[in-house]
């Protein structure tokens, strides 16, 4: 991608006041949902450099590339943001756990169905019958 491609997607981005977006990581070829992190306009540009997913530490203060320490990296394949530009996508083919607890997803903890007969696999509480 061109440095003024690059350019002109950021700047269509509604970043918040302390220079963050929510980011959310979608694995590309299952659709699941796999993390939410933050980004700024630095972590971004990085992941476009790189092509593997980089966030912002809020807690830390710093830029953090995914999988650096445990091995758990994320490839980028494309990156969109929504209606608002205040949020964005990426669609990533992730390799090992997304999530810092060891699981797959950080949204497979606890799930609650609003119309379980719609979904006859789920209970009120997320557990598999």
């Amino acid at each position: 991608m061109t440095s003024p491609a690059i350019d002109a997607f950021v700047a269509e981005l509604a970043f918040d006041d302390s220079g963050l977006i929510p980011a959310i990581a979608q694995q590309w070829d299952t659709r699941e949902v796999l993390m939410m992190a933050w980004m700024n306009e630095e972590s971004l540009r990085a992941t476009f450099a790189t092509g593997r997913a980089t966030y912002w530490s809020r807690s830390r203060q710093e830029l953090w590339r995914k999988g650096e320490t445990s091995g758990h990296t994320q490839s980028v394949l494309d990156v969109s943001y929504d209606c608002d530009a205040d949020s964005i996508l990426l669609r990533v083919d992730q390799v090992g756990a997304a999530c810092h607890t060891g699981l797959r997803s950080c949204f497979q903890s606890q799930t609650l169905a609003i119309n379980p007969a719609a979904h006859p696999t789920t209970s009120p509480l997320g557990a598999q019958s």
